[in-house]
């Protein structure tokens, strides 16, 4: 309960802001921001539709999420074990993260069609590189004293690598993908709004072609609700998964 008051605080601050510029003392147009009453008149409006479009869209965010995963630490996992891989393809992972992910969209949108498959890979190119450089860092830092010990017990690399530099990676892969999960939702909306054909991106679109603004409000609002459920929900396989860091770092 204490640990869920400073959130609901927060929220209840940025919601009384929130209705301070645009009702109480309205220094914000209705058409950029509507007051937060007629986004809830939008919302029950429209229920059902919004939250289909929020489970369209937390499909697309969790599947490009998962592949990101599964390909960024195989390929960090390669970087970490070979430097003659880490020189060849560590440039050009760079230059592929330097491009512009909305400019890719139409490319996409040609080449792979409308759908799912677009999206996802927006959402693939923008939390891949987040992952391979945590991956790849974390498992190229292994404390020094560690590797030392497991020379010192004649442990063969494999049992090196499973016992002690995966364990010792695992913070700091999980700090890439936290970084990489709202990176996911943002993808997804992008997506969507190139090639959807459902969705909060693509209702973020339709209902701000139609100047509908308190609804695309609503959808915006509802993208941002599913990205801290995504991500509170990654703190908690963290807790889980990781139990010993809280024990073995210091708290602020």
């Amino acid at each position: 309960m204490r640990a869920a008051t400073w959130p609901a605080l927060g929220l209840l601050v940025a919601l009384a802001a929130w209705w301070l510029v645009t009702a109480a003392f309205p220094l914000v147009h209705p058409a950029v921001l509507p007051p937060p009453g007629e986004v809830l008149a939008a919302f029950s409006a429209r229920p059902g539709e919004l939250l289909a479009g929020l489970l369209a869209t937390t499909v697309e965010t969790v599947a490009g999420f998962a592949i990101s995963v599964a390909a960024g630490v195989l390929l960090g996992l390669a970087l970490a074990a070979s430097r003659v891989v880490e020189r060849m393809f560590s440039p050009l992972l760079v230059a592929v993260n330097a491009v512009p992910k909305i400019a890719l969209g139409p490319l996409l949108v040609v080449s792979l069609g409308w759908g799912q498959r677009p999206i996802l890979a927006m959402v693939f190119l923008l939390c891949f590189f987040p992952i391979v450089l945590s991956t790849a860092t974390g498992l190229t830092t292994t404390p020094a004293d560690l590797a030392e010990l497991a020379r010192s017990l004649d442990a063969s690399r494999w049992q090196a690598f499973r016992k002690v530099r995966l364990p010792a990676a695992l913070p700091q892969i999980f700090v890439g993908l936290k970084v990489a999960m709202p990176l996911a939702a943002i993808g997804a909306v992008i997506g969507e709004f190139q090639a959807g054909e459902g969705g909060l991106g693509y209702q973020i679109v339709q209902y701000s072609g139609i100047a509908d603004v308190a609804t695309a409000w609503a959808a915006i609002i509802l993208v941002a609700a599913m990205s801290i459920v995504l991500y509170f929900g990654l703190l908690v396989v963290e807790r889980l998964a990781l139990p010993w860091v809280r024990e073995t770092t210091s708290s602020r």
